[in-house]
């Protein structure tokens, strides 16, 4: 993930939309789609909680009920744990384009189901998506915090997969109540993101799993109005504890480490960062923040924030110290497993000379309770794509529009 005005988050670069672009359908709808705070931790073991019955459909809408291709027995990982991130490909089939106006997770094993992430995968990228499930024995493959393709994921440096839906135990139908929604290409795949917890399992299998996603889609109306994001992030300097030490304590071998497990794209971002958001050196703590500077006009809907499991809090606020400041988006208590869409009370317009402020506090002290990372050596923790990784991103929902 990057400033907007990079290769990776130019803004209006094409099918990038992420969760956001699903769920700002719950502007309209009466899901509550506020974000809940965490109850048990920043990384709780909830389960269960089916899905409501979906809204009826509407005027030139149709249903597409699409299930996983095989069922899946979840076990836990090698390395030891109690969670498994297993990803699988769907095809809709689609044969023209079509507005996405509601989608609905419909989870079958309950009793291990976690949550579950929608991802759409743009047409000219569906190839690697195939190659990767070719090459891998068994239903999908193990994947975590994107798709597991390169090439094919949303934080590559050209997006090829749409982060379009989170489901979480109890979550109701998201619908776009308004003639927007999120435009799929003919040929786009679906890959379906399960998280099973094999907790209430003391770690032993808990029997398969054939969850299933329902996509609402219609052809639209010349007036549909198509829905883009705005992606906010700032750095990740999280140093280790004043008990902890260790060879990757030290920020320039951390770096290290992640460009030798993600590539010099990634390990570059943490420098980077630094440099586009105005700050002469890197600066060690708990909270960080960058502004952003808006430089389209454009309308702001909803947004959700992201980061990993050592994840406290994140906030987006508008024109920060001056008077028409406000608050666009507030995580006081980030739960890495609830990462839902929080609606604005009502739209706000935006445009050159507005700036976007993004604030994010992690916890280094979470890595001695949370049983995933609870083994791995200390780390000073700098922007990565892995467990042990960070991130800071303020993902807004907006749709562009004339000065």
């Amino acid at each position: 993930m990057r400033k907007p005005d990079s290769p990776r988050w130019r803004f209006g670069a094409a099918t990038m939309a992420l969760a956001t672009a699903f769920a700002v359908a719950a502007c309209g709808s009466n899901a509550d789609n506020s974000a809940a705070p965490a109850t048990a931790g920043p990384h709780s073991a909830h389960a269960g909680g089916s899905s409501a019955p979906p809204q009826p459909l509407r005027a030139g809408e149709r249903f597409a009920d699409l299930k996983m291709p095989e069922a899946y027995t979840p076990a836990p990982p090698a390395g030891g744990g109690t969670d498994e991130y297993r990803c699988q490909v769907i095809d809709p089939g689609l044969t023209k384009a079509q507005f996405l106006t509601g989608t609905q997770v419909m989870p079958e094993n309950l009793d291990i189901a976690h949550h579950a992430i929608v991802y759409a995968v743009r047409p000219d990228k569906a190839a690697l998506v195939r190659a990767q499930d070719a090459k891998v024995p068994g239903p999908g493959w193990q994947c975590f915090g994107g798709t597991g393709v390169k090439g094919a994921d949303v934080e590559d440096d050209e997006p090829g997969a749409t982060w379009v839906d989170t489901w979480t135990p109890g979550a109701t139908e998201t619908l776009f109540t308004q003639d927007i929604g999120f435009k799929l290409e003919p040929g786009t795949l679906i890959i379906f993101q399960m998280h099973y917890n094999l907790l209430t399992t003391d770690g032993k299998p808990a029997g398969p799993d054939r969850s299933a996603v329902r996509l609402r889609l219609t052809d639209g109306t010349p007036q549909t109005r198509e829905l883009d994001t705005f992606p906010l992030d700032a750095p990740t300097e999280l140093p280790c504890l004043p008990d902890e030490s260790g060879p990757l304590c030290d920020r320039a071998a951390s770096i290290a480490d992640v460009t030798k497990r993600f590539g010099a794209e990634t390990g570059e971002t943490a420098d980077r960062q630094v440099e586009e958001c105005g700050q002469s050196a890197p600066k060690p703590g708990n909270t960080q923040t960058c502004d952003h500077k808006v430089e389209e006009p454009m309308t702001l809907f909803a947004g959700f924030g992201h980061m990993h499991w050592l994840g406290r809090a994140i906030k987006v606020e508008l024109n920060p110290g001056k008077p028409n400041a406000k608050v666009v988006l507030d995580v006081p208590q980030f739960d890495f497993d609830n990462q839902r869409l929080q609606k604005l009370p009502s739209p706000v317009d935006i445009g050159p000379g507005d700036t976007l402020r993004v604030t994010c506090t992690h916890d280094a002290g979470l890595r001695k309770q949370l049983p995933q990372l609870r083994k791995l050596p200390p780390r000073y923790v700098v922007w990565g794509d892995g467990t042990s990784d960070e991130m800071c991103a303020g993902i807004m929902t907006v749709s562009p529009r004339k000065s």
